[in-house]
């Protein structure tokens, strides 16, 4: 979905791997400390607040990352019956996941933005390292703003709706991804191609990132 392909393997290991790798652990983990203060202590059971990726790693989602360039983690698990609020607190921590995710893409337009003020033939190697993750962590955030169950963009929805609606909305969520695969097929299709989500946001971030720090 990034456009990469395994003839340019040493890329994928060295760039793509760790650095996709680390955001989708700080979205998990990020889920799992804000549904922990929250008062459920389910993710804290089960060692899942913990920035170890092994963790965290979905061997299938892994495999994707590599091949893709895009990918996930195994969902922490949350029980909302902990909450106060079940649909509020759900929202917090839906919305824990994409925030992380935003402000580690700053961070590592920060670096970059100190790499460039201080270029070498040495430090030019982190400039795609650097990119990469800027992209990868905003891609992760937008696309999981969708508002599609199971996304964290469902839930973020499901607490403006009424309660009926809200109940049958989140019924879509035993399909597991289907619902995602469904719009993310339809809607190049629909748009005859013109549509790359993934493309689009990628150009859109390092774009935004470029103007803000630079």
């Amino acid at each position: 979905m990034l456009g990469f392909g395994l003839d340019n393997l040493p890329y994928l290991l060295l760039v793509v791997l760790p650095v996709g790798i680390m955001a989708v652990t700080i979205h998990e983990v990020s889920h799992g400390y804000v549904a922990w203060k929250l008062g459920d202590p389910t993710a804290h059971y089960a060692g899942r607040l913990t920035l170890n990726p092994i963790a965290h790693i979905d061997p299938i989602g892994a495999l994707m990352l590599v091949l893709v360039g895009f990918g996930w983690a195994k969902p922490v698990p949350v029980n909302p019956g902990y909450f106060k609020n079940p649909r509020r607190g759900m929202m917090w921590v839906a919305l824990a996941g994409p925030v992380s995710n935003i402000l580690f893409a700053v961070v590592f337009a920060l670096v970059l933005k100190a790499v460039f003020a201080f270029s070498s033939e040495y430090t030019a190697a982190l400039f795609p390292l650097l990119r990469f993750g800027i992209v990868i962590n905003v891609v992760l955030a937008a696309f999981n703003m969708v508002p599609v169950p199971p996304l964290d963009g469902s839930r973020v929805l499901a607490n403006f709706l009424p309660y009926h609606a809200s109940r049958r909305f989140d019924e879509l969520e035993r399909y597991g991804l289907i619902p995602v695969a469904v719009v993310l097929f339809l809607l190049p299709w629909a748009t005859n191609g013109r549509i790359d989500i993934v493309r689009s946001v990628s150009r859109w971030a390092l774009t935004l990132f470029s103007r803000l720090m630079f």
